[in-house]
């Protein structure tokens, strides 16, 4: 799915449908028409817009999901539909049925892959990932040894700095990578329920208040990428914050190109690829996930590079 992000950030701005778009007001006048279509999230700050329910409809019949951000461009809610795939039930069925065993392999390999393009990432800036590959390695079902929590303390010391903490309240970079993930996960709840999954069950996330557990699972190797557009930003001499230009290159990286099974396509082909091999997997139609592998070395300079 190749479209837009749509973010609503000033106050007094009332959204509608009309005529299969979604018209954007101050007052009585019209600022704005975003054919829905064209629509893959809508991101909004709750500073007094308004939506109405008409849109909201509209939009989750065509499987869009709608982020609402609260302090630090965290995500504190997203509207995501509740039909989608002609397969809905079944699928959702096998989510819920789904073994352990089957489960653990699934989260081995979402760690894998996120181990794997941590490890491209570093590579890119010249950090010797020799422990990264070890630890990706010796994923075993389940990751009983959290390795994905092993090679985040070494990722996040060379990629950003010994001095840097991963930090979601933080301003600066933590509030870049905040946004940027709250764009991939936007993207990878609308490739879920395309895929006829619900984004509440998860593989591996479990926790009691996360409404959205398996795109926080299926996102997983695909957050590197923001990383590498984040300090592409810092190292062009960007403004360290989320300003409209910083926001503008993060949203871009879903329509950078990647290799996928079936040819080169934008990162929003390709997630919504990795959600319709979970749901072949859960199926029993297939052993592995279509995840991102080493085939995306060359495209890490591509996610680096800051451009509009």
């Amino acid at each position: 799915m190749i479209g837009q992000v749509v973010e609503v950030v000033e106050s007094d701005r009332r959204l509608s449908l009309e005529y299969g778009s979604m018209v954007v007001k101050s007052g009585n006048r019209i600022l704005g028409r975003v054919p829905l279509d064209d629509i893959q999230a809508l991101l909004m700050n709750p500073h007094g817009s308004t939506v109405s329910i008409g849109l909201l409809a509209a939009l989750a019949e065509r499987g869009t999901p709608v982020v609402i951000a609260g302090p630090n461009f965290k995500p504190v809610a997203t509207l995501v539909p509740l039909v989608g795939h002609h397969a809905i039930s079944r699928r959702i069925e096998a989510q819920v049925e789904a073994t352990l065993p089957a489960r653990k392999q699934a989260w081995k390999q979402v760690v894998r892959s996120k181990i794997t393009m941590q490890a491209l990432v570093l590579e890119h800036w010249g950090h010797d990932a020799t422990a990264m590959w070890e630890l990706e390695a010796s994923v075993r079902s389940g990751d009983p040894s959290n390795c994905e929590a092993q090679a985040a303390r070494l990722y996040w010391r060379r990629h950003l700095g010994a001095a840097f903490r991963r930090d979601p309240d933080e301003p600066g970079v933590n509030a870049l990578l905040n946004y940027g993930y709250a764009v991939i996960r936007a993207a990878t709840a609308r490739a879920i329920t395309a895929a006829g999954l619900h984004p509440s069950i998860g593989i591996h996330h479990r926790g009691p208040l996360d409404t959205m557990r398996l795109a926080d699972d299926l996102m997983e190797p695909f957050r590197p990428l923001i990383d590498a557009r984040v300090r592409g930003l810092a190292d062009a001499g960007e403004p360290g914050d989320v300003v409209p230009r910083t926001k503008k290159m993060l949203v871009n990286t879903l329509s950078t190109d990647v290799p996928t099974r079936a040819g080169t396509s934008p990162l929003s082909v390709a997630i919504h690829r990795s959600a319709h091999s979970l749901a072949q997997y859960l199926l029993g139609e297939r052993k592995d996930l279509e995840l991102p592998g080493v085939d995306y070395r060359p495209r890490i300079t591509d996610f680096a590079e800051a451009y509009v």
